[in-house]
């Protein structure tokens, strides 16, 4: 099977609706049924390779140490404290929103638990006082995104794994953008609603931000342990997933003491449902990576983008609207172990620090979570909030171009995320 072969067939189950680990999977079953040469026994053993990564144990952990902070206590405090620094000002309650998913990304890694831990708290808030529901799920949706951009990110360490990058270097690297993005938003939200008169009395039965701060210090120490233990040296990204585990686990049941027996079996459960459905997408997506790269694809691409681009700089706007419209349609993680390795590769041959390609590539699908028709940050705030998707796409829409603003920054000024990088490991 020839390389167009493989993406055709890939794009076809795509188009028709098929899974997408499915049809990752099928079409390098096809690929290995139509070489004579090739033994069934490679897809199983090159399925177990894939999965035979020290730094994918992250996934799960990450993906618990959310759930156990969204029912421990550690959520609501966190957007207490929040609410007590800005919810003095027009439109305290949604920039509440945004700066509470910057604090809550530090600790959760999952752009979908950031939609459903906070927002559950904050969009029900917001529409009391008297915001349109569709605004609050437009911006829940969009602030959500930061929980892939600020570290520790799952997406990150997929991106590290399949592109053999180092994930200590790309989360660092998601500080400043993540930081920029983050206060773009705080801005841009408070002058619509500045316009607009939305949340004028948000700042009644706050709390003072001693006290708020006092009632979330156990919360705010778990971004202290994992990123001050991942740079100093102390654990590994991967031991610093199972710490956030354990901490959050202890501070939910002896500290916080909100969760209790059903609380942890939930947590738990929804835990390994959505760690296996990772699990099985990157196993499908590591099995077709090593029939591209035997079938040479990657050659093919990497030469054909460096006839067809000549700087760094045309290469870079290139991809950025490639991984826009690819984020539409393909989900995140599948995006990122199929063309993670086949871009990074190409940007270092144009002289592009590879941690700032990665870091480019996240945000790029990053953006993909909340535009239409796929984005599943738009999907999970609408379920909280109630709308549809069409409700929120005129409020979406100011937020959207705010990030993609930044994005240009990020992509051409890439100290932006290199900064924090070279003083922590050059």
């Amino acid at each position: 099977m020839s390389p167009s072969l493989i993406v055709g067939t890939m794009l076809t189950l795509l188009v028709i609706s098929v899974p997408v680990a499915v049809a990752l999977g099928l079409t390098g079953a096809a690929y290995v049924a139509s070489d004579a040469r090739m033994s069934l026994l490679v897809v199983p053993q090159q399925i177990f390779i894939g999965l035979d990564k020290y730094p994918l144990a992250a996934i799960p952990f990450f993906i618990l140490a959310g759930n156990l902070m969204e029912t421990g206590g550690i959520s609501s405090r966190l957007v207490d404290l929040a609410k007590s620094i800005v919810g003095g000002f027009t439109g305290g309650l949604a920039l509440t929103c945004v700066l509470t998913c910057m604090i809550f990304a530090a600790v959760s890694g999952s752009s979908i638990a950031t939609v459903f831990a906070i927002g559950s708290i904050l969009i029900p808030a917001m529409v009391r006082h008297g915001y349109p529901a569709p605004f609050a799920a437009a911006l829940m949706a969009v602030t959500a995104e930061l929980g892939v951009i600020i570290p520790p990110s799952i997406p990150m360490i997929l991106l590290g794994v399949s592109a053999e990058l180092s994930i200590g270097e790309l989360f660092i690297a998601g500080v400043g953008p993540g930081l920029l993005i983050g206060f773009a938003l705080l801005l841009v939200t408070w002058a619509i609603c500045k316009r607009n008169g939305y949340g004028l009395n948000d700042g009644q039965d706050r709390l003072s931000i001693g006290t708020a701060a006092r009632r979330a210090a156990m919360a705010l120490g778990l971004p202290i342990i994992i990123l001050g233990g991942i740079y100093s040296g102390a654990f590994t990204p991967t031991e610093a997933s199972a710490v956030a585990v354990v901490y959050a686990l202890l501070v939910g049941t002896f500290i916080y003491r909100e969760l209790g027996l059903r609380e942890i079996y939930v947590a738990f459960r929804r835990s390994a449902i959505s760690a296996a459905a990772i699990m099985i997408l990157v196993a499908s997506a590591a099995f077709l990576s090593y029939l591209i790269n035997r079938a040479g694809l990657p050659a093919q691409l990497g030469a054909w983008l460096n006839n067809s681009f000549d700087s760094p700089a045309a290469y870079l706007l290139s991809v950025n609207i490639a991984l826009f419209i690819v984020g539409m349609f393909i989900e995140t993680g599948a995006a990122i172990l199929v063309l993670g390795p086949l871009l990074t590769p190409v940007a270092v041959n144009f002289g592009i620090d590879p941690i700032h390609f990665g870091v480019v590539i996240i945000v790029n699908l990053a953006l993909g979570m909340v535009t239409p028709p796929f984005g599943v940050n738009l999907f999970a705030a609408c379920q909280v909030a109630n709308v549809s998707v069409l409700q929120i796409a005129r409020y979406l829409l100011p937020f959207v171009l705010t990030v993609l603003l930044c994005l240009m920054i990020i992509t051409y000024v890439p100290a932006v995320s290199l900064l924090l990088r070279d003083l922590v490991y050059r």
